[in-house]
């Protein structure tokens, strides 16, 4: 039977080239280099030593430094930035490493089909195993299976060794370095489900929903063997609500597909307002014996989309209100803990945003795993568009891996490619539209164009996404006026948290307020206007819904297109998005009312609201309403006068909301708040946490600049800080500057029976500590 090993602890690692300590200067050095067990010597040998600290009297002294890391790891993101590298990837040194893990398995093993999976490894690396070339993998978003089944040895060490390099880019952006995604190992019979192995295809048809299985099932024996596979449908509750069999004859070393089809009535449907999902378990038997059992969530959902309605879900419309995202994180760079990607789902949703693009590359599976639970709407972009067998590869994982979930709405196969204006690139794009279909027919296909009046593809796909060209988007829908279209990348609208002054050059900062970063990125309020104002435009993808580590201008290190920093805290734009996409009453006002050295000079004043009208009122003077238009806003130019300042936002002339600021007093102390919920004590949560500064009120002072230590007892260990975009220090520093008032703090669980306590003290002791602690409870 399947078991799966959670292979995220215990590795060794090594940064940097390791150079042999011979020179093949002997032919029987490349004689025996040259067979099954190439490497005898080296790091990806069994027999090198890499103690971290060596006491053993019958070993030489290690060379090399090695230390013990768990995984997820980036090796980068630690590293203090330096202007002389890449601004694109995020002003760091790409070097290479080393990973060893030393592992035994026991005698009972022997005769299982054994692999390690590896769910992301940044960029291209080499497996080996006991000195033995596995795999190769070339691209650091492409999870990959490495079949050691054949290699492994049984009551011995094993040493599995992996070689990072990431010598080749594969994007503009920062990608980091190393297993920077979970790795398993996988026991199976030899009879099994094969990786990504189980298809389910739903229709509906005079009311009765059809329901096709595909299993593939590997046999890795060495004779023929009749698979017997048994299929069932669980619901939402736990309850079996059909089940098929079917029986296959599978060659020795071969695979074979076995196909078991159902019928269902009326079951509950998937909508980004219902997020239900079934489960297909598959159970594989050899004779009465059963060999292997592996199963999917999927969902019932039907989908269309037209030039003229848009896109609808079981028959509904539904505007796509989407964000485009990169895969990093300020605090952890590529390696994000499961627990922070799920909470940067959780964000996006409370901005209102109802889809999401996984530019430009597969994202991690707990991602897509969150999207599926939330509702999202997902167009989900593979990193090359080629046709190449590698290339077409990686695309077949990914459609594989996730053609069940019934988020996954659009398959995106290229993003601002100069060949899609090329007559060579419309035999790629016929050839990977071929191919995709053959994989699934059941989504839209679509790209992302960013030079639509020269494009050669666009009547090839379903979908034409185009990213800004808001001056050729009319010309477009003239041309194909059947062919659905989306905004695949917009707006791009450059801002910094809390920075409420001109823009600074030297500090690569621009204001906070909705603005235009140039004719190409146009601000959001010009954005949604003009998409409201062409029904034929189905709707949006945002750029972006964080900051994101890379295509940067020194000294910030990020992209400033963020409606979310890249720390996680909210910029204004975030609450800008949500007044255009949720119906609850709120009202957001900006800027901060501590401005030094401006009393009597005119203040830019914003209220976002999804209210029709606005009022100011400021030290009790009230101002007139407002009436704010669709995707508008309420602003104000007023002399400053410290004091407060107070929006009301105001429907059917009643006021439904309100937002208060007020001119603060000194800060006084700090205070510590978790922003991150339901953390577990498993070994992989990272609590995030935010420090502020408070005055003597206790009202939050937005302008405060202390240097804060963090420290953390209990089950805690600080990981990680951050504030300013511009700050050189590394991430991995427990003592930060503050900017714009507050700084996120990363603290890893760590696995004992203690509360976690984590304290904020003022470097210069000026400010009162905080303190706060938790209980964290043990994964159950």
């Amino acid at each position: 039977m399947r078991e799966t090993i959670d292979f995220d602890n215990e590795w060794l690692f090594h940064r940097g080239e390791l150079k042999d300590d011979f020179l093949p200067a002997y032919k029987g050095i490349c004689y025996m280099g040259a067979k099954t067990e190439r490497m005898r010597k080296g790091p990806a040998s069994r027999y090198y030593n890499d103690d971290t600290d060596c006491y053993s009297e019958n070993k030489e002294y290690p060379l090399d430094k090695w230390e013990k890391v768990s995984l997820p790891h980036d090796y980068l993101a630690g590293d203090v930035p330096d202007r002389k590298y890449n601004p694109a990837l995020g002003f760091v040194r790409y070097d290479g490493a080393w990973y060893r893990k030393h592992f035994i398995l026991p005698k009972s093993d022997e005769g299982k089909r054994i692999v390690v999976f590896f769910e992301g490894v940044a960029t291209n690396c080499t497996v080996y195993l006991n000195g033995c070339i596995i795999t190769r993998s070339f691209s650091g978003y492409t999870p990959f299976e490495a079949d050691i089944t054949d290699y492994v040895l049984f009551d011995d060490d094993n040493v599995l060794a992996i070689k990072i390099e990431p010598c080749e880019p594969e994007g503009w952006w920062y990608e980091g370095a190393g297993i920077y995604r979970h790795v398993t190992l996988i026991k199976t019979d030899r009879l099994s489900v094969d990786l990504y192995g189980i298809y389910v295809k739903t229709s509906i048809s005079d009311e009765k929903w059809q329901t096709n299985a595909v299993v593939t099932v590997l046999n890795r024996y060495d004779r023929d063997k009749i698979a017997h596979v048994e299929c069932e449908i669980i619901d939402k509750n736990g309850r079996t609500v059909a089940k098929a069999s079917r029986n296959k004859k599978i060659a020795a070393y071969a695979e074979a597909d076995v196909e078991c089809n159902f019928k269902l009535i009326s079951p509950e449907l998937w909508s980004p307002d219902h997020p239900v999902r079934y489960t297909l378990k598959a159970k594989v038997f050899s004779g009465k014996t059963q060999t292997d059992c592996s199963f999917v969530k999927f969902g019932y959902r039907s989908v269309k989309m037209t030039s003229e309605s848009g896109l609808t879900i079981n028959g509904n419309r539904y505007p796509i209100n989407g964000v485009c995202t990169h895969a990093d994180c300020g605090l952890f760079g590529k390696a994000v803990p499961d627990n922070v990607q799920k909470y940067k789902i959780d964000l996006i949703k409370q901005m209102g945003a109802n889809a999401y693009r996984t530019s430009h590359y597969p994202h991690a599976e707990c991602v897509m795993e969150a999207l599926d639970e939330n509702g999202f709407i997902v167009m989900d972009e593979t990193r090359r568009f080629e046709s190449t067998e590698e290339s077409k590869k990686q695309l077949e994982t990914l459609i594989k891996r996730d053609r069940n979930r019934p988020s996954v709405i659009f398959w995106s196969i290229g993003n601002e490619e100069q060949y899609f204006g090329t007559d060579q690139g419309r035999k790629i794009c016929k050839n990977l539209i071929s191919f995709i279909k053959s994989l699934d027919d059941s989504r839209l296909i679509t790209i992302a164009c960013d030079k639509v009046d020269r494009e050669k593809v666009l009547d090839l796909v379903d979908v034409i996404g185009i990213n800004y060209c808001y001056d050729l988007i009319d010309a477009v829908h003239a041309k194909y006026p059947d062919k659905p279209l989306f905004m695949s990348e917009c707006v791009a609208s450059g801002t910094k948290r809390g920075w409420y002054e001109e823009a600074d050059d030297k500090q690569a900062a621009r204001p906070a307020w909705d603005n235009d970063t140039g004719m190409y990125f146009r601000n959001r309020e010009m954005t949604y206007t003009f998409i409201s104002e062409r029904p034929f435009i189905a709707g949006s993808f945002q750029w972006t819904a964080f900051e994101h580590r890379g295509e940067a201008v020194w000294p910030r290190l990020c992209s400033l297109s963020g409606s979310i920093d890249m720390f996680l805290q909210k910029k204004d734009a975030f609450y800008q998005n949500k007044s255009f996409w949720t119906d609850e009453p709120m009202i957001h006002l900006l800027p901060h009312w501590n401005f030094t050295g401006f009393e009597g000079k005119p203040i830019h004043i914003v209220a976002y609201t999804n209210c029709k009208e606005a009022i100011l009122d400021v030290n009790g003077k009230k101002y007139p309403p407002v009436k704010i238009k669709k995707y508008g806003k309420a602003e104000w130019n007023i002399p400053f006068c410290p004091g407060y300042i107070e929006a009301y936002g105001i429907t059917d002339g009643k006021i439904v909301c309100r937002k208060k600021i007020q001119t603060t007093e000194k800060p006084v102390a700090l205070k510590l708040s978790l922003d991150t919920e339901n953390i577990e004590r498993n070994g992989k949560d990272v609590a995030v946490f935010s420090c502020r500064t408070v005055d003597k009120n206790g009202k939050f002072v937005p302008d405060a600049t202390p240097l804060v230590t963090f420290s953390a007892t209990g089950c805690g260990q600080v990981l990680s800080t951050g504030s300013d975009n511009a700050d050189h220090e590394s991430l991995y520093s427990s003592t930060r500057r503050m900017y714009a008032g507050v700084i996120s703090v990363a603290v890893k669980i760590i696995d004992n029976d203690l509360p976690l306590t984590l304290t904020a003290y003022d470097a210069n002791g000026n400010l009162t500590p905080a303190f706060i602690s938790l209980g964290i409870p043990v994964k159950k």
